[in-house]
């Protein structure tokens, strides 16, 4: 049996605190996310000299706990990332199993669409509908949905059309099978590791737009927080109260440090090809 490597195991580790922390985080502070006490604010983390045992990691420009502050933007980037993958996923990779069923013209147009959403900096695209039609959270999610979706359609439209061209498949169809029962219950399990190995790879991707796009300013909005926000709070205390910022910044690049990692892993065990290289 193969050794797990040790960096896997606290990449894994890492992903299910942050997952148990954003599930029940509230149990570990007694202070609301967005309760103030301007007597505390600016107060350092318990291990500094001046700090309040009531704020282990501190306090911020208007004496909010950053503990439950992090919890919060923990919860909120891990739910829009969360929501923006399975949107992504589900989206293109519909557009890959239509492009390779129907072939043809359809599946011409809709990878010409797929080469044109590829070829434009997705950043801009978002932030130009941002200013157009305003920011809410459905559209802001809408969008982090769409990041990637290309990735999803070519995936599937190659693995599909491998995979509906070996024996099984047909003499499957020769057998009278429908379509639906050809995709649905021998393709799609046979697609499903690339599929998964794709969304941990693209994971990451997506916190890490959230975090930018909250951090300019242009992402979740107050009274609601993420973690790109609360870092952008803290970028004018960073000579002064630098825990603003840093403890934000150290959860995201944890998260998505783990996440590559566990999808590289992942990437190694289900890809075929790369299996049978190692054998």
């Amino acid at each position: 049996m193969k050794r797990v490597s040790p960096i896997l195991v606290l990449a894994i580790v890492i992903l299910a605190a942050a997952v148990f922390v954003a599930i029940v985080g509230n149990v570990f502070t007694s202070h609301g996310m967005s309760q103030q006490n301007l007597l505390a604010r600016l107060k350092p983390p318990a291990f500094m000299t001046g700090s309040n045992p009531s704020f282990p990691l501190g306090t911020d420009r208007i004496g909010r706990d950053m503990v439950a502050r992090v919890i919060a933007g923990l919860q909120m980037s891990l739910s829009v990332a969360i929501a923006g993958t399975i949107i992504g996923a589900v989206f293109g990779s519909a557009i890959g199993f239509i492009a390779a069923h129907f072939r043809g013209w359809v599946e011409e147009g809709l990878m010409m669409l797929v080469d044109f959403q590829a070829s434009l900096p997705f950043i801009l695209i978002t932030l130009t509908l941002l200013a157009f039609f305003g920011n809410s959270m459905t559209l802001f999610i809408i969008l982090m949905g769409l990041f990637g979706w290309e990735k999803y359609a070519r995936l599937s439209r190659g693995v599909v059309l491998s995979a509906i061209n070996q024996p099984y498949a047909k003499a499957i169809v020769a057998l009278g099978a429908g379509n639906g029962r050809l995709y649905l219950k021998h393709v799609l399990p046979n697609v499903a590791s690339a599929l998964i190995v794709q969304v941990t790879l693209t994971f990451p991707q997506i916190i890490l737009l959230e975090t930018s796009l909250s951090f300019l300013g242009l992402g979740i909005q107050a009274p609601q927080t993420s973690l790109g926000q609360i870092l952008g709070d803290g970028r004018d205390y960073l000579s002064t109260a630098w825990w603003i910022s840093v403890w934000p910044g150290l959860v995201i690049f944890l998260v998505t440090l783990s996440m590559s990692i566990v999808g590289d892993w992942l990437r190694d065990r289900l890809d075929p090809m790369l299996r049978a290289r190692t054998t």
